[in-house]
C-alpha cells in the first residue's frame, strides 16, 4: 500500500490566482507559508498550492494574503521543459482536496463583512 497524503497549516503568501476554463472548469493556485516550531527567526517552508471546482471557488472568494488555512491534498510534481534552454524542469505541487479557513476575519481570513456567510466547510 502507498499513500501521498500533505497536511498543512500556514498563512498564504499572496492573493489566490484564479484561471477560468471553457469548460467550466476553475483552477485557483497560489502560495503556502509554513512555519517550522524551531527557531522564531527561521525562514518559512513555501509551497505552491492548486485547488479546482468548488474548492477553487471558495479560496478565490474568501482567501487572501495572509489568510491563516489548513489544507490537505496530495504532492505532485509538475515537469516541463523550459522554453528558453529546452532545458527539463520541475517543480513539486500540493493538488488540495480540502481547505479550512482558519484565521477570523479580523485577521484577513476573508474580510471584515460581519455580514459575509461562512461557507460549509463540509461542501468541499
Amino acid at each position: 500500500m502507498t499513500l501521498n497524503l500533505v497536511t498543512l497549516v500556514g498563512r498564504a503568501g499572496s492573493d489566490p490566482e484564479m484561471k477560468y476554463f471553457e469548460s467550466g472548469s476553475v483552477k485557483c493556485s497560489f502560495s503556502l507559508a509554513v512555519n517550522r516550531n524551531t527557531k522564531k527567526d527561521e525562514q518559512p517552508d513555501w509551497f505552491t498550492l492548486e485547488m479546482w471546482s468548488r474548492t477553487a471557488e471558495v479560496a478565490g472568494e474568501y482567501v487572501r494574503k495572509g489568510s491563516l488555512i489548513g489544507i490537505t491534498g496530495a504532492l505532485n510534481m509538475q515537469r516541463w521543459n523550459d522554453r528558453t534552454s529546452g532545458e527539463a524542469r520541475e517543480r513539486p505541487v500540493i493538488k488540495v482536496e480540502r481547505l479550512e479557513l482558519l484565521g477570523s476575519r479580523k485577521e484577513g481570513g476573508g474580510g471584515d463583512d460581519s455580514s459575509m456567510p461562512s461557507p460549509d466547510m463540509d461542501d468541499f
